[in-house]
Formats: C-alpha cells, structure tokens, sequence
C-alpha cells in the first residue's frame, strides 16, 4: 500500500471532521453505552491505518469509556506522531483513552487477529483503496470479534468542479480508473467501496446504515484543493499517459481559478455503521 505524507494527512484533518455523518457518530455512541464494559474494565478500539491518528481524535472524545485505542499503520514515523498527537485524550464521560499502537502491514497482515478482543473497529479513508477479498476478511474478523464497525469517508465517485471545465470529464475519468488499481491490497474497490461494505457486512447480520460525509471545499481550503487537484492530475495522467499534455494543461486552467478564488470542489464520500446483532442470551 502507498503511504501518505503527515503533510496531506494534516491538511484533511479538518475538512474530514466537518464533512463526518453526525447521526452516524450518535448512533455509535449509543451503541457503545450499550455495550459498555462491566465495572473496573476497558473496551478495546482498533483503528485500521491510523496514520498520524485523527479518526481516534475525532471519535475517541465523542464516545464513552474508558477506552484503550490499538493504533495499526504500516508507518511508524506516522504511529510516532499518532501516539504524541492522541496523548491526553479523554473520552466523552471525562474516563481516560489508552493509546497503543503497532507498527503492521494490513495487506499481509491476519485482521482477524489485528481485530482480536476489540469492541470497535475503525477506519477512514481507507476502503476505497482495499480489494473485494480484503473487505471480506474484515467483515469477518469483525463478526468474530463482535465489533461495532464505523467505516468513514470513503470515496463513492460524485465529484464536481466548478467552474466547470471542458477537461473535467475526461480528467476525472481517468483518475477513477487509476482509483480501481491495486494498491497494495489487491485490485481497488475505488468508488463501488462503501456498497460493497455493506453487502459483507450485512451477510453477516449485522445491522448497516450508510450517510454521505462529502468535502464542499471552498476558497478558504485553497491549499487542500491544490493538493487534491495535482493528486487527481498525477493519477489520471499515470491511467492515460497519451493524455499527459491534456490533463496537465487541464491541471493550469484549474490552477488559475484557484487563484482567483473562484474554485470549489465537492467530492462525495460516504460513511457506514456496522452494528452486529446481540449473542443469544
């Protein structure tokens, strides 16, 4: 799996915490209450490819506790920064976060024990870049483990740019085709990530709901776009090397709006709670 720079990782943090589903967040904090340890015990979250740790920062201060987080990413520079950027925090009841973390190749690695013991699995920004097989494995490490599973900001293919371009259309389609490679997981779910979700998921009887959790980036996000657009760019032009010079050019005419303030992007994700049913008894 291709890694991502602390740079990019910061500069969405904020954009992914306004765009998350709130329901969905609401509804994962009554589910854990629900499921709470008994008295003098910790529940156990695990956050797939943490990076520097912001989904545990978002969620962790949302949900009861106390709680012990098993950070897993194939970067320890990234675990480094995760563990000094999430010390300190509490969980919403005031009760302390545990943090941990373990340095692991999750397309290698068995989810099945990487979800062992926990009672929440999390991941952001991650589906979209795992295979049809990968997904199936840990839809069932998390009905083995009996985890509540949250599954955010996963890309679903609505993006716009506005002003529109003559380019947009080829550009944008041949970056979804580079979304669909393998990155390391297998051939992408790309866009199909999040239907694909909740097929597995629900197989297994747990109870699925989805919300979308898009980007509406305006000016003020000047340099999140600016990110975003050569990455769109530099993938599209890798899936249509012919249309190098056309996509580049594309890229200069995108560039100029941002300079002139008048660009805005929306790029469509969308989040998925996974409830499992109840033991009997």
């Amino acid at each position: 799996m291709s890694g991502f720079s602390p740079e990019w990782l910061a500069l969405r943090e904020p954009a992914d915490a306004r765009a998350r589903a709130t329901a969905l967040e609401v509804a994962l904090a009554s589910a854990m209450a629900a499921r709470g340890p008994t008295p003098g015990t910790t529940w156990v979250a695990v956050d797939l490819a943490s990076g520097t740790g912001a989904n545990v920062r978002h969620l962790a201060p949302r949900l009861p506790g106390p709680q012990r987080w098993r950070l897993l990413d194939a970067d320890p520079r990234l675990l480094e920064r995760a563990r000094e950027r999430c010390t300190g925090l509490r969980a919403a009841d005031g009760s302390p976060v545990e943090i941990e973390s373990r340095t692991l190749d999750l397309a290698r690695a068995s989810l099945s024990e990487a979800c062992d013991g926990a009672s929440l699995v999390t991941a952001s920004a991650l589906l979209d870049l795992v295979s049809e097989a990968w997904l199936q494995e840990l839809a069932a490490a998390c009905a083995g483990a009996g985890a509540v599973t949250l599954l955010a900001l996963d890309y679903d293919g609505r993006r716009e740019c506005l002003p529109g371009d003559a380019g947009d259309a080829q550009a944008l389609a041949a970056f979804d085709q580079h979304q669909r490679r393998d990155k390391g997981f297998g051939p992408a779910l790309g866009a199909q990530a999040t239907e694909a979700a909740a097929t597995a998921f629900a197989a297994r009887g747990f109870h699925v709901r989805r919300a979308p959790s898009d980007w509406w980036l305006g000016p003020e996000e000047a340099p999140l776009q600016a990110a975003l657009l050569r990455g769109w760019a530099e993938a599209a032009s890798d899936a249509w090397p012919e249309a190098r010079a056309a996509i580049e050019t594309w890229q200069g005419r995108r560039a100029a709006h941002l300079a002139a303030r008048v660009s805005r992007l929306h790029v469509g994700h969308q989040d998925l709670l996974a409830v499992p049913p109840r033991p009997p008894g």
